[in-house]
């Protein structure tokens, strides 16, 4: 099988597009890496993921079906492609992908985690204020880079 061993090296930042959508090259970096045991601290289907399986109306367990059957990311897009039940058009998955990467908090608990969170990954970073840069961020530190 194909994957990224999550132990050695950070899956593909949330901002990278596969077929327009964010958060997707990363989500199967994760799947593939979760199916060969190499996941490491990453989690496959986290509420990161579940933003995407939820916008295209995609199950995780399917789509996990497909990436044991070792298939790469073009066709994994065509999977998705032919089995969104949602199936969103190119003008929504591509505002849907602007929105997702400009994303913060939306609440106070969020607020809260969010903030523990950067304290903990990029305290003199003031310069953080979406998930998605908070991600990048963790994902750097987490493989010994300095914030």
């Amino acid at each position: 099988m194909n994957f990224i061993d999550l132990t050695q090296r950070p899956p593909r930042s949330p901002r990278v597009r596969l077929g327009g959508y964010v958060i997707l090259p990363r989500m199967l970096d994760k799947g593939r890496a979760t199916i060969a045991g190499k996941h490491g601290e990453y989690h496959f289907n986290c509420p990161l993921d579940q933003q995407f399986l939820k916008f295209a109306g995609i199950d995780a367990d399917k789509l996990k079906e497909q990436l044991v059957q070792n298939k790469g990311d073009g066709e994994i897009l065509e999977w998705i492609t032919k089995n969104a039940t949602n199936s969103p058009c190119p003008v929504k998955i591509a505002a849907w992908s602007a929105y997702q990467d400009t994303r913060g908090t939306s609440d106070m608990d969020s607020r809260q985690f969010f903030n523990e969170y950067q304290g903990k990954v990029g305290p003199k970073r003031s310069d953080i204020a979406s998930w998605f840069d908070l991600l990048d961020v963790d994902d750097f530190v987490s493989y010994g880079g300095l914030a």
